[in-house]
């Protein structure tokens, strides 16, 4: 029986574990698309369109949805401080803020 090196037993580890990771944010995303293609949710551009003018001037980064509490998780930085903003998906309401 040969011996797998530690190296290699890593690198098969560590594509697997990406391979799920990116297969399970497909269908997080595929779950969000269809929320706000049957009026469930508001879709994120809508959502954008309400609260960054309200950033003062931060950069948008990135989003994720937690579709079972149907909440839109919003990350924006202005210099190197992050800003967390959380969204009704429904309604567009901000429901919660942290950082600066």
């Amino acid at each position: 029986m040969s011996k797998i090196s530690a190296p290699i037993l890593l690198a098969v580890a560590s594509v697997s574990m990406t391979t799920m990771a990116s297969a399970q944010g497909r269908r997080d995303q595929d779950a969000a698309y269809q929320a706000a293609r049957s009026g469930a949710i508001r879709p994120l551009p809508d959502i954008l369109a309400r609260v960054n003018p309200r950033m003062g001037g931060a950069d948008f980064v990135g989003s994720e949805l937690d579709a079972g509490n149907r909440v839109y998780r919003l990350k924006y930085m202005r210099g190197s401080s992050v800003m967390w903003v959380d969204v009704d998906a429904r309604t567009g309401d901000v429901v919660g803020r942290s950082g600066q």
